[in-house]
């Protein structure tokens, strides 16, 4: 079943679960896709926790527990979701342990509702890290702007993070170089190096998703043949960036000091049009040192029909570029698209973290004992 998942993790391609829920973790069904799907990793997001506690099975203690105690919705939701998250952590330690620590990680997010707030952000990266208390723990921070100086001082500290929400190329080098920045000022402080690991969520999908909207508003034929191009060429260009900046002298001095390349995550790979194949966004990004984060339809798909037959990415830079610039010379605005899909993402996260705080408040009121 699973030849073609094998064959990308050969080419160099961590294999990562875009999803989490507590009875995926307790009924064995993470250790399974570790075992037969050489999954080394887990992702999760404010929106997949919303759907898990809101609708899923395995809190109803934990719930009542915390309802009896009447702590503020919010401890409870964060309660909850480290729970989850340092159970799915010590499940994955294996793959933590054998691979020196590079995978085998599980990521939670700080609140999306500071997303553009600095200081609040790596406080509240700082509590997460403490909370969830395992190695193998990515903490989350939006690469808006207010989140750029975040990953720096989170970095600095020790503290191993997943930077989500990069769409842009501008942006994307912005993160490499906040992720530098942290690592010299983490070396300057004498910590060990080799103990930080990062990736850079670079997001995929909903490229494609608003730019072909705009292109079937324009409706002509040189528009609609540059359907379901962007997010690819968006993605091979932002690989283009990090050799070029993993391949710079102010790297190499980082990496003799024992420092961890920050890699390439692919993000939001499930493909939104069915009339792209369903496995488009893993098939046309294999690259040595990235990683892929699927949710279980995407990995479901690769596991059966996924088309690996060597990597997709290098090599492919003037194509990409060109696909591009294309969009422009029709009036498409690149850095337009790239703020307004960072916009949306931002208020997305956090109107399923406001979805998830309602329907715990309610179910802590359902289970609260009655009034001494």
């Amino acid at each position: 079943m699973a030849d073609a998942l094998k064959r990308l993790s050969d080419e160099g391609v961590a294999i990562w679960l875009d999803d989490l829920s507590r009875s995926f973790i307790t009924s064995g069904d993470l250790a399974e896709l570790m075992d037969s799907s050489h999954l080394v990793g887990v992702t999760t997001n404010p929106t997949i926790f919303q759907k898990a506690i809101s609708g899923g099975e395995g809190y109803e203690q934990q719930l009542s527990d915390l309802a009896v105690r009447r702590v503020t919705v919010e401890e409870a939701v964060r309660m909850i979701t480290t729970s989850d998250v340092r159970d799915a952590a010590d499940v994955l330690r294996p793959v933590y342990d054998a691979t020196d620590g590079r995978d085998g990680r599980v990521s939670i997010e700080v609140d999306p509702r500071l997303a553009h707030n600095t200081h609040a952000t790596v406080a509240e990266a700082k509590q997460l890290a403490w909370l969830v208390d395992r190695p193998n723990t990515f903490i989350k921070i939006p690469a808006t702007e207010a989140g750029l100086p975040a990953i720096t001082e989170v970095i600095s500290r020790g503290i191993s993070v997943n930077v989500t929400l990069i769409f842009s190329l501008e942006r994307y080098r912005a993160v490499m170089d906040a992720f530098l920045t942290g690592l010299e000022k983490a070396k300057a402080a004498g910590l060990d190096l080799a103990t930080i690991e990062s990736v850079a969520s670079f997001f995929v999908s909903r490229v494609d998703t608003e730019i072909d909207k705009r292109l079937d508003g324009m409706g002509t034929d040189e528009a609609k043949a540059l359907r379901g191009k962007a997010a690819i060429a968006n993605a091979r260009l932002a690989y283009q960036a990090y050799e070029e900046v993993f391949g710079s002298e102010r790297w190499a001095a980082l990496e003799k000091d024992g420092a961890n390349r920050q890699r390439p995550l692919w993000a939001s790979t499930g493909v939104k049009d069915k009339a792209y194949k369903d496995t488009l966004y893993v098939d046309e990004l294999v690259a040595p040192g990235t990683v892929n984060t699927m949710p279980h339809s995407t990995l479901d798909a690769v596991a059966d029909h996924g088309e690996i037959s060597g990597e997709t990415v290098r090599g492919r830079y003037e194509q990409a570029k060109a696909d591009l610039d294309a969009l422009e010379k029709i009036g498409i605005s690149y850095d337009e698209v790239v703020q307004l899909l960072e916009d949306e993402g931002v208020e997305k996260f956090e109107k399923s973290w406001t979805d998830l705080l309602k329907s715990t408040e309610a179910e802590l009121k359902r289970l609260a004992p009655p009034e001494a």
